[in-house]
């Protein structure tokens, strides 16, 4: 028997498309006699036209390097109570979307529809509503610490959530706990392993014996990464820096400018993307980021602790608000500056343990393979051993 599954992303940060990409690569790993699963991914928007997905990406890309407050803004009143469930149904993108995904259902015809992202399961929500007779069974699947009122609908059937906090936060929403899961956040099985830290470290010319901190900002190079690596390299402690600035090549050539002028006894790198991040997460010793939602569940998988000195408002600030309360990060403010942070981190090594111990009690791995799981319940298969 063939089932169909259709997982439904978007290019608004590379998240949303990790994410979708692990549950992809473990739905295609199961397969018995019963049932055969054909796994698609949707871009959302980009499946729709092109125009819409550059104009809804970005918009995001740019509001979130350039102007993060108006982003956030538009987040919290976004969220109101006023503005849940029934509203974002209403709203004259998630009609055109849902217009768009009818014919998408009559030509794939899907058992399952997984999202990663919410804008296209508040339209899938709609149809669904409104539809009669078979409709294939809705799964939202979280990719932060929080939760969006856009992501919480009565139609969708199953919900995966990355922790406790969050499954209290849609169960006060009004959502069934039995269609609550806390399996975490997906990311790809390649996180599940690592290279070697002196072999990683000694290729990218740095010493695998020191302290080392990796500076980044999400897959665009978002945050005020010039200034914390000026606050970092003028830190009179004994540590190397690792810089990633994903695919921002101007915030690269900026920051390798200025390091041509720059007097350090700290040995700096910089990379733009990269495509070996597991291998360097796991032989870093702190790290410095904006609290996207996939780069901290990879953190997690790795038991690196998190020093966040900047966040796009809205759900990354939420996620901060998660670590934190947690005892997984540390949020650098104007008074406990990213300098201060450091020193203290690296004077007191237990406290460095202590972060270690907190992220043990939440990090969950396997995320994806039990959302393969579920969906393969869900379709008619047996429990898998």
């Amino acid at each position: 028997m063939k089932k169909k599954i259709l997982i439904m992303t978007a290019s608004t940060g590379g998240g949303h498309n990790r994410a979708a990409r692990a549950i992809e690569e473990e739905l295609l790993s199961i397969s018995d006699d019963k049932i055969k699963l054909d796994v698609k991914i949707i871009d959302s928007f980009r499946s729709v036209n092109t125009f819409m997905d550059k104009l809804i990406s970005g918009s995001y890309e740019t509001s979130a390097k350039y102007s993060p407050a108006t982003y956030g803004r538009i987040y919290h009143i976004s969220d109101t109570k006023a503005m849940s469930k029934k509203e974002h149904k209403n709203n004259l993108l998630t009609k055109f979307l849902a217009i768009k995904y009818r014919k998408l259902i009559r030509t794939e015809m899907p058992d399952l529809i997984i999202g990663t992202h919410s804008f296209p399961m508040v339209a899938m929500s709609l149809l669904k509503l409104d539809s009669y007779g078979y409709f294939p069974k809705l799964m939202t699947v979280f990719t932060d610490y929080t939760a969006h009122s856009a992501w919480i609908q009565s139609e969708v059937d199953y919900y995966v959530v990355g922790d406790a906090y969050v499954k209290e936060l849609i169960i006060d929403e009004g959502i069934n706990e039995d269609s609550i899961h806390t399996l975490g956040i997906p990311i790809e099985k390649s996180f599940l392993e690592s290279r070697p830290r002196a072999d990683v470290l000694g290729e990218l010319g740095l010493d695998p014996n020191k302290f080392t901190i990796l500076l980044m900002g999400g897959s665009f190079g978002a945050g005020n990464i010039s200034e914390s690596l000026d606050e970092l390299i003028a830190i009179d402690r004994d540590f190397q820096v690792l810089v990633i600035t994903g695919r921002n090549t101007t915030l690269k050539n900026k920051l390798e400018h200025k390091m041509g002028y720059v007097i350090t006894d700290k040995n700096v790198k910089i990379l733009g993307f990269v495509d070996n991040m597991n291998d360097i997460l796991s032989s870093c010793d702190i790290l410095i980021t904006k609290p996207g939602g996939l780069t901290t569940t990879e953190a997690l998988i790795k038991e690196i602790p998190m020093v966040i000195p900047y966040f796009i408002p809205g759900q990354e600030e939420e996620n901060l608000d998660f670590f934190t309360n947690c005892g997984a990060a540390i949020r650098a403010t104007k008074k406990f500056s990213l300098s201060v942070i450091i020193k203290v981190l690296m004077d007191n090594p237990e406290r460095v343990e202590l972060l270690r111990e907190n992220i043990r009690t939440i990090k969950k791995t396997d995320c994806a393979k039990k959302i393969a799981e579920l969906s393969y319940k869900i379709l008619g298969g047996d429990e898998i051993k």
